[in-house]
């Protein structure tokens, strides 16, 4: 698996257990992210999404984006 989807599907991992452990359904989510119900489900199937949606998503759950070298 190339390491890009790799990351994609870590990501969509880490999204989904923070919204079950919040009792959220996608809808929920959505609304309170202010992004689109469908983006909440692209972002948990692991699909390329817009950096600012993901960032909405996260922040709503607590989480947050980081960048790291690929070195590490």
């Amino acid at each position: 698996m190339p390491e890009r989807q790799a990351a994609m599907l870590e990501i969509a991992r880490q999204v989904l257990a923070a919204r079950l452990t919040a009792g959220l359904s996608q809808h929920e989510l959505a609304d309170r992210a202010e992004v689109s119900r469908p983006s909440v489900a692209r972002v948990e199937r692991g699909d390329d999404v817009n950096t600012s949606t993901l960032g909405r998503i996260a922040a709503t759950l607590g989480l947050s984006l980081q960048l790291k070298n690929q070195a590490d």
